[in-house]
């Protein structure tokens, strides 16, 4: 199974760039530590420290979800293979030892791929940084706890989602509901909801009481434990594949696309189409509100649960959700393969156009209610047509740079490391001026407010010249690569 995870990978980006991936992390990580001091001064080590087990719990979640694919990939052939998934068809195979070995093959895979080159870049910065080596281990022992955690419950979710999707969404309801209320009324605490944390919080830098803090590990390793048994116990011996009878739809959606013309109003019928054939919108949607939820409780309880003077407003928050609209895109590229489309007058220029349009349309409502709705909460209903017009041209920028750069194949693409640093640099330097020339709103407007706008207008020429190019580069592309 980690052969056929590294193959699906390298046979994209090749095994050579897919291998230097761990590498970016590593030399990621090491520049991040040797800059963590100046970083501490406008937030606290401590929060760090929150915000590092939080997101590899959320990344553990995410990775998590193979088993909501499952029927996709008993779906999708490539030629004549298919995932090892579907091999309990074929060969003496329980699905439960499938899907157990699955789970494993992830673990394995993404602490070798993300955690444990992380780790070494900030064990490498340590003698030049100042801080101890025993700092570092115990960190990684407090994020592999949380990505082990959100692994296993996802995990088990993925397989209650496979049985049942009433009791799928039950279980997803209150998950948010925890973090909802954690948020509004401080209950239950957050080293309840993610005990790994409460590791993290006892044990050097932050704390000495390791007697506690055992009892906190000890409290994620139990909890990982039933989460797995009981995914392993529920897997479902058979995926069915039911055959759905839909009506014609084709025609209806056709015709509210009538500012398309041509052949391009008939693939955005399709898509839209197809995504609602597929049932794949809720799971883009809930990919998609989850960051966002995620990001307005970050930026909410920042504010006002810890009143630390970082300087989050709105439009911060705005450029924040404009860059994360990528995984829409992502998603709209896992709907169906593309290679039937060899055999239509289309090219991949012409499909990637469409799909950046479906993603606009799809993503702007949404970010838009997330931006006023922080606006709001935040006071700062004044700053909401600034915080829009950044929103927008973030989202545009971002959608048409990532299209650019991977094409069809966002998902693979990213994982070589070529592409993948000329996205970090396309995205990080952007990032980057849009929040220091929000923090500084408040000390300066008029220069902020114009450095903002040379800002936008550079993103603004950068969108049009990646759009463009767009036909350039992927021209002669095949569907079937």
């Amino acid at each position: 199974m980690l052969k056929e995870e590294f193959r699906t990978h390298s046979s994209y980006s090749g095994k050579q760039r897919f291998l230097t991936f761990p590498l970016f992390v590593l030399i990621l990580s090491f520049f991040s530590g040797l800059t963590l001091e100046r970083m501490t001064v406008q937030v606290p080590l401590e929060q760090m420290g929150v915000f590092a087990n939080l997101s590899s719990f959320l990344y553990g979640l995410s990775v998590g979800a193979f088993g909501v694919m499952g029927r996709e990939y008993l779906e999708r052939r490539h030629g004549a293979s298919n995932y090892l998934v579907a091999m309990p068809y074929l060969l003496p195979l329980s699905f439960r030892t499938t899907f157990i070995g699955i789970y494993l093959r992830d673990a394995v895979f993404y602490i070798l791929l993300m955690l444990a080159p992380a780790t070494i870049g900030l064990a490498l910065a340590a003698p030049i940084a100042g801080f101890h080596l025993t700092s570092i281990g115990l960190l990684f022992i407090a994020v592999l706890l949380s990505f082990m955690f959100g692994l296993s419950l996802s995990f088990m979710a993925s397989v209650v989602y496979i049985r049942n999707v009433p009791a799928f969404l039950g279980i997803t309801a209150a998950i948010a509901a925890l973090f909802v209320t954690h948020s509004f009324f401080g209950v239950p605490a957050l080293d309840v909801m993610v005990p790994s944390l409460g590791f993290q919080m006892n044990v050097r830098p932050f704390g000495d009481d390791y007697g506690t803090a055992l009892l906190y590990a000890a409290a994620v390793a139990v909890a990982t434990t039933v989460f797995t048994l009981l995914a392993f116990v529920l897997v479902q011996v058979r995926i069915n594949i039911a055959s759905r009878m839909h009506e014609d739809l084709l025609p209806r959606i056709y015709g509210h696309v009538g500012f398309m013309k041509g052949l391009n109003r008939t693939l955005i019928a399709k898509e839209f189409l197809d995504l609602r054939r597929s049932g794949t919108i809720a799971k883009m949607f809930f990919s998609f509100v989850l960051p966002l939820l995620f990001l307005s409780f970050t930026t909410w309880y920042v504010n006002y649960g810890l009143a630390i003077p970082v300087g989050f407003n709105a439009v911060f928050y705005a450029a924040m959700v404009g860059f994360v609209g990528v995984m829409m895109y992502s998603w709209l590229n896992n709907v169906d393969l593309a290679e039937y489309y060899s055999l239509l007058p289309v090219t991949v220029p012409q499909l990637i156009k469409i799909r950046i349009l479906v993603f606009l349309f799809l993503t702007l409502g949404i970010s838009t209610f997330f931006v006023v709705a922080i606006s709001i909460l935040n006071g700062e209903t004044e700053l909401l047509w600034l915080a829009l017009i950044v929103m927008f041209i973030t989202s545009l920028y971002t959608v048409v740079m990532t299209a650019y750069l991977t094409g069809l194949k966002t998902n693979t693409f990213l994982f070589d490391t070529s592409v993948l640093m000329r996205f970090s640099v396309l995205s990080f330097f952007p990032d980057l001026c849009l929040t220091i020339l929000s923090f500084s709103l408040l000390a300066d407007w008029v220069i902020a407010v114009a450095g903002i706008a040379l800002v936008l207008v550079m993103l603004s020429v950068a969108t049009v010249l990646f759009f463009r190019g767009i036909d350039m580069k992927w021209d002669r592309t095949p569907f079937a690569a």
